[in-house]
């Protein structure tokens, strides 16, 4: 409820560039003795917010430019290209394009990390044929290269030191966790007056984890800074923290806390694509007893001209439906309709 999925989301992805920027600058100031000026900091940050948001529109747009240009040939050539393969092909493309964004981003000094972010925004919201496949791929590789992170940076931890930094991480993170992250949260969230307590509470203790922390924490390992493995080990303890305490109970407190919606089923559940370009769109109703209560059968339902119901689920059956058919409270209505030009 409240759009809460997206602003999670927002605040997962944006804030992976400023704590990179955070982590540079606070390296810099320590290896160059605090020499560091507040001009130099204001500076790098302009080249790396600048270049980096810069080469994300550019790299999203050319990005989409590339996908049209591989469509039309595939299309114009003799042999019509397979929709599977494109789709592919296609992941395959938006793939090359996250590690080029990111290189070349870097190499010209900006911020990889917004680029990536921004040019996967572009692309995302362009239309692109097979997008529900190509979005399965993106999602199984980013699963993929989170558990290889994972196991790769879980190498470079000895259980010893976990143990002997076990006291201080737990105060650290429980501060993070209980103080921290509410106060900051119920601060920039307070000119928001639409947004409900219960939700705010809500924000304050999910927060999206992952691995990008422990890649940070290896930062200062890698430029040498004093007690930069202590500094790793308490980074990884507290993110693990969070990822046991917030990431398993994300579902239940949305719960308690009456902010899970009872929409039903997904229209993806249904295992149904429309390509983009038709002017139709797919939607999921769930019945009731209340809108039961004029009939139960399609014929006496009030479905709004131009729309067409595809097919019924009812528990784990899926039903094609006709205007025989009776129908019962929680089976989800799958409708197609035509978009409004």
């Amino acid at each position: 409820r409240e759009n809460l999925r997206p602003m999670l989301e927002l605040e997962s992805g944006s804030n992976d560039p400023m704590a990179y920027m955070l982590t540079i600058i606070l390296i810099e100031t320590i290896t160059l003795g605090g020499n560091l000026s507040v001009t130099q900091i204001i500076v790098q940050l302009a080249l790396q917010f600048g270049i980096g948001g810069a080469m994300g529109l550019m790299m999203g747009r050319f990005t989409k430019w590339l996908i049209k240009t591989y469509r039309r040939i595939g299309n114009d050539s003799s042999i019509k290209e397979d929709a599977d393969q494109a789709a592919s092909m296609t992941s395959i493309l938006l793939l090359a394009s996250v590690f080029f964004t990111f290189a070349a981003t870097t190499a010209l000094t900006g911020n990889g990390y917004l680029a990536v972010y921004i040019c996967g925004i572009v692309v995302g919201n362009a239309t692109i044929p097979n997008h529900r496949a190509i979005g399965k791929f993106m999602n199984g590789m980013t699963w993929l290269a989170q558990i290889v992170v994972f196991l790769m940076l879980g190498l470079l931890v000895n259980p010893h030191e976990m143990l002997e930094v076990a006291p201080v991480s737990l105060l650290i993170g429980m501060f993070m966790i209980i103080i921290g992250r509410p106060l900051s949260v119920f601060l920039s969230l307070s000119p928001l007056s639409k947004i409900s307590i219960n939700a705010k509470c809500f924000i304050s203790w999910v927060g999206l984890r992952g691995a990008v922390p422990i890649i940070f924490a290896t930062y200062p390992v890698i430029a040498n800074i004093d007690g930069a493995s202590q500094i790793f080990n308490i980074v990884f303890f507290v993110t693990l923290l969070s990822l046991l305490l917030q990431g398993t109970s994300v579902i239940t407190c949305a719960r308690k806390l009456k902010l899970t919606t009872n929409e039903g089923v997904e229209d993806n559940d249904f295992g149904v694509e429309l390509a983009d370009e038709l002017p139709t769109s797919l939607e999921t109703l769930t019945l009731t007893e209340e809108r039961l209560s004029g009939g139960n059968t399609l014929r006496d339902m009030n479905i709004a001209p131009g729309s067409l119901v595809m097919m019924i689920k009812r528990n784990d059956r899926y039903i094609v439906p006709n205007g025989q058919l009776q129908l019962k409270p929680n089976d989800v209505l799958l409708i197609i309709k035509e978009d409004k030009m």
